[in-house]
């Protein structure tokens, strides 16, 4: 029987090609809906996996893995299209690269790899999708923009440098311990 978590995932992993022809042709309504549906699967793979205990290493790796190609998805395309500032294109970008980058470093130069989100990256990723979904939805006509955009873009960009800059400090932290109690034993 298949795991429903994992194939929750891959459902999610799915959703990213037809998400970003819709962006690409303009239809934002069906987009939003779709980015929606992303979100709640998200949701739903998370409680089902903890609830009946139903996690798996794949799943670990694969979640995490489905909302940041989905989410830079969006981002990028909305970036291109001149709905969303570059500057913020960028440091999304960049904050993923530096977790992903020093999750890969830590992995193979010191060991195993257990990371759990922090509250302000729980947070970031909150304000993303607000703010991606609010940018859809003015695409979409659905409502208008105004300055809670430019509040809610601006707030987006205090999380990625805070959770970016905590991740780094947190993760340097436990290198240079495991370091030294590599050291010690030797």
């Amino acid at each position: 029987m298949p795991n429903v978590p994992n194939t929750i995932t891959l459902l999610r992993v799915a959703l990213i090609l037809p998400l970003a022809v819709l962006l690409r042709q303009g239809e934002f309504g069906i987009a939003l809906a779709l980015f929606i549906v992303s979100a709640l699967s998200d949701l739903a793979d998370g409680v089902i996996a903890r609830r009946w205990n139903l996690r798996t290493r794949f799943g670990a790796i694969a979640d995490p893995v489905a909302d940041k190609l989905t989410m830079l998805t969006v981002t990028l395309l909305l970036a291109f299209d001149g709905r969303l500032p570059w500057w913020l294109a960028a440091a999304v970008v960049t904050r993923d690269v530096v977790i992903v980058g020093g999750a890969l470093a830590y992995h193979y130069l010191i060991g195993t790899v257990e990371m759990a989100p922090s509250t302000v990256s729980k947070l970031n990723t909150a304000l993303e999708f607000l703010l991606l979904a609010s940018i859809l939805a003015i695409g979409a006509g659905f409502v208008d923009g105004g300055m809670w955009v430019t509040v809610l873009t601006l707030a987006t960009f205090v999380t990625i440098a805070w959770s970016g800059t905590q991740y780094v400090l947190v993760w340097g932290r436990r290198a240079s311990q495991a370091r030294r109690r590599r050291a010690a034993r030797s």
